[in-house]
């Protein structure tokens, strides 16, 4: 295991040879591990570079050093501190009396350390800030404002994350670009999207704009909840507008998400002419949101009808996006007939299913426990459009099967699966074995493990210690009697038998 003393002896030896290059890699690392270099081992790596004459290595170990015995110094007093402010609520002078005993060396890296240590108690954390900004010596910038922005972009302080931005405008400090970033994706993590449009708002208005980027991703999160806030979205679009942007393609794509997903679509269709107007030409991404829209709704015929007709309509080929969004919306509404139709249909274009859309409709097989169905599909789409499902999809069709007791069907899948190179997912055969199945049923599994490599002696122990769970010690017994002489004379496997002797001799059948 990692320690202090463990890197100083390496350093020590990368020292006395000289290879210079990998003792830096290592105190670097070892710094970045919260490890530090004791005094004894640094005057002895000294001294040698110094018989060597390597005084800019000197130099620069000794500036390490130092700024090491500073950073500890530090963080002791930083660990006193948040001490002190976690252990009590901050509503009388108690706290103050208690961090005014400690001697702290104010600096951006202190107020920095204590904020992040503090992340978790916001509200203790932007009282910490303003006691700081208090003591004499010592003033707040830009740094330490967006660093406590940073703790304060949450639920619960976001009234102090508010109160903060007021401030730093008042003081002439501004968010900085990096610090927008991350405080909007968390917005939009936690759904907070009135806050991250009007923190979205400030930024156009500051010195430091957000990209285009971050205006379609907003746009994009804006479109992705339950029920889109066009109120939002078109803030959104008109500050990029007002600020002297131009609206690309992708920004009219995320204005055309939100209104297709609340079934505006009369005014989705105008922000469509509006964009064929600006040089834009409606695409798969502007049909398949349009296809979204309308199955969400459960207006299957109207979706169906955008897809078959757009060649004929616009000239223009569905791709397999576009069909899939169809698809999924059969599926996610339980009909599965018509969302065959849709892929044989599809397939008549030439347009062939991938594992994204083996994917969805496996899913929905699966909702619809017409588990064989789904079996029977995947073994058809992979055999005919040679394509290779997703390791998941694998995973999931199998656990399935296993539980309407469909073993030899999950057992072929498992054998497909090796073919295409996925590790043998093994897990549920074992508990299903060992509540529901026969002997030879494990030792059919092992030897559809056997496939191109052996199996492990822990899929051997595996399968013994479920047998033992569920009280079947003697058909485990007989197994045992039955796998090759290595597994056999396994310790653990001997162990879990009560014997440190392996069984007699026979011709072991699993397999081999």
């Amino acid at each position: 295991m990692a320690s202090s003393s463990v890197y100083s002896l390496v350093l020590r030896v990368l020292a006395s040879n000289k290879k210079m290059k990998e003792f830096w890699i290592i105190l670097k690392t070892m710094k970045e591990k919260g490890f530090y270099l004791d005094e004894e081992t640094h005057l002895t790596i000294s001294t040698g570079f110094k018989k060597d004459k390597l005084s800019s290595d000197v130099v620069a170990l000794s500036h390490f050093y130092k700024g090491m015995l500073e950073q500890n110094a530090m963080k002791s007093v930083v660990t006193k501190v948040v001490g002190i402010i976690s252990g009590s609520e901050w509503d009388d002078d108690k706290v103050d009396n208690e961090l005014e005993k400690v001697k702290i060396q104010f600096s951006d890296n202190f107020v920095i350390r204590v904020l992040k240590e503090l992340r978790n108690s916001p509200l203790k954390a932007y009282k910490f800030f303003h006691w700081v900004g208090k003591q004499s010596g010592y003033q707040q910038n830009t740094v330490t404002y967006n660093a406590v922005a940073r703790v304060l972009a949450r639920t619960d302080s976001i009234e102090e994350f508010w109160s903060i931005l007021e401030e730093m405008k008042s003081v002439g400090h501004e968010l900085d670009l990096d610090t927008y970033i991350k405080i909007s994706r968390q917005f939009q993590k936690n759904r907070m999207m009135e806050d991250a449009v009007k923190l979205y708002e400030l930024m156009m208005d500051s010195s430091y704009k957000p990209s285009v980027p971050d205006c379609i991703m907003l746009l994009k999160s804006l479109s992705a909840t339950d029920k889109p806030n066009l109120d939002l979205v078109f803030r959104v679009a008109k500050k990029f507008e007002s600020t002297g942007y131009t609206l690309s393609k992708a920004v009219y794509d995320g204005i055309h998400r939100s209104l297709t997903s609340v079934g505006k679509f009369d005014e989705a269709e105008k922000i469509v002419e509006t964009m064929i107007n600006a040089g834009y030409e409606p695409d798969n991404i502007t049909y398949s949101q349009t296809v979204f829209g309308l199955c969400k709704l459960r207006r299957f015929e109207e979706a169906r009808k955008v897809v078959y007709e757009l060649q004929q309509a616009h000239g223009y080929i569905p791709d397999l996006k576009t069909w899939t969004v169809l698809i999924q919306g059969y599926c996610n509404a339980g009909e599965l007939d018509e969302a065959l139709l849709c892929l044989y249909k599809m397939m008549e274009t030439s347009c062939q299913p991938d594992a994204d859309l083996l994917a969805v409709l496996v899913d929905g097989f699966i909702m619809q426990k017409r588990i064989d169905g789904a079996y029977k599909l995947l073994l058809e789409i992979t055999g005919n459009c040679r394509i290779c499902p997703w390791q998941a999809t694998f995973k999931k069709l199998i656990e399935s099967l296993l539980g309407v007791r469909k073993f030899e069907e999950a057992l072929d899948l498992l054998r497909l699966m090796k073919t295409k190179q996925y590790p043998a997912y093994h897990e549920p055969f074992v508990s299903h074995i060992s509540k529901f199945g026969t002997m030879d049923d494990a030792a059919e599994l092992l030897k559809v493990l056997a496939m191109k490599n052996y199996p492990s002696q822990t899929v051997y122990l595996q399968i013994f210690e479920s047998l033992f769970q569920d009280g079947r010690h003697s058909e485990a017994k007989d197994l045992l009697y039955k796998c090759p002489h290595h597994i056999r004379k396994h310790s653990k496997i001997c162990e879990l038998f009560g014997s440190s002797e392996s069984p007699a001799s026979e011709s072991p059948i699993v397999a081999t």
